[in-house]
């Protein structure tokens, strides 16, 4: 006989088979909210499928729409359209209380996009911080450091969003980027491309930065692939996507590490193992981690090959725009070689 198990409640019951989830949950005296009594109207009545979403029916037009509409991930059911039958199915009543109700209601009126329940994802974390800025600062003027950080920003951001990146956090002059959020398959060599191409936009900024402050900016970025949990956080109409776990957290350590061995761009072995193909690696560096016990390998990225670019019909004229382009990033790439060469064996 089905089954069904309830959290928060931790209560279990067993029930007919094809019983819809919301009748069971009321003949036993759940309190299962439906503010639109069980017709897909509304989505008050959702449940997370922990466990046995196999056993539950496939959504019916009504709650397809709905889902569409509120961009529900397959674990979140309506309990009113779901039928349950063949085994065992552990979910989570997400409507407890009047905030609650008041979050959904706020959703089905298109007042809030619908926040993602947290979920555990492969992902690759990026954290990059300007080094020194604080005494840098500390000798301009207000608008002045406003000024310098939002051009930082905007040109990082630019090299992050072209690899399917985001930021999701600023912390003073530093900040957190995400990749592999709808895609995990790539989401390492992303994050790499766009740590390098940071590094290469940062060299054109320079000397702007130079000519008004005679400052240079230097940054050190670190990246690590791995487990962490992703969600909507803060405030109901002011969230944003984060992550958390110790994937992040280890990821923020490497990011510290390039001021121990004095590089800018450190990678984990994890990443490393997913890039170990296509990245140019000046040298490999065992660290210990603070919060970690032992040492841990780190490799100094200096650079990666170009992406290869699709060829369409084109004219004459965009076809020479392109080779000029293309032997552009060759000589950038040569260069990196030579550059890497002479590391290792002296000019």
């Amino acid at each position: 006989m089905p089954q069904i198990h309830y959290l928060p409640d931790d209560r279990a019951i067993e029930i007919d088979d094809d019983d819809i989830i919301l009748e069971a949950s009321l003949r036993a005296g759940i309190p299962h909210t439906h503010a639109c009594g069980g017709s897909a109207r509304c989505s008050t009545c959702r449940v997370l499928i922990v466990e046995g979403l196999e056993f539950c029916s496939p959504r019916n037009s009504a709650e397809d729409d709905l889902a569409n509409k509120l961009r529900l991930d397959p674990e979140i059911r309506l309990a009113c359209q779901t039928q349950v039958a063949g085994g065992k199915v552990i979910l989570r009543r997400l409507a407890i209380d009047s905030e609650d109700l008041e979050t959904f209601n706020d959703e089905i009126a298109g007042n809030l996009i619908s926040a993602p329940v947290g979920q555990e994802k492969k992902i690759a974390i990026l954290f990059a911080d300007i080094r020194g800025f604080t005494a840098f600062a500390e000798s301009l003027l207000p608008y002045d450091v406003i000024y310098i950080l939002n051009r930082y920003f905007q040109k990082m951001g630019y090299a992050i969003n072209r690899n399917g990146g985001m930021i999701n956090n600023y912390m003073g002059d530093g900040f957190m980027a995400l990749f592999g959020l709808e895609n995990s398959e790539k989401a390492a060599e992303q994050a790499v491309r766009a740590g390098v191409e940071m590094l290469e936009e940062l060299d054109k900024l320079n000397p702007y930065f130079e000519t008004l402050y005679h400052h240079r900016l230097r940054i050190g970025i670190g990246i690590h692939c791995g487990l962490a949990v992703v969600g909507n956080l803060g405030e109901k109409k002011n969230q944003t996507v984060t992550a958390i776990g110790d994937a992040v957290n280890f990821a923020s350590r490497i990011e510290a590490a390039n001021k121990q061995v004095g590089t800018t761009l450190l990678i984990s072995a994890e990443t490393y193992d997913e890039v170990k193909d296509l990245a140019i690696v000046n040298q490999c560096v065992s660290v210990k981690i603070p919060g970690k016990s032992g040492e841990y390998p780190l490799y100094e990225v200096v650079g990666m090959p170009p992406l290869p670019v699709e060829i369409e019909e084109t004219s004459e004229v965009d076809k020479s725009s392109f080779l000029q382009g293309f032997v552009k990033k060759l000589m950038s790439l040569l260069a990196a070689a030579r550059n890497w060469i002479r590391k290792i064996f002296g000019s």
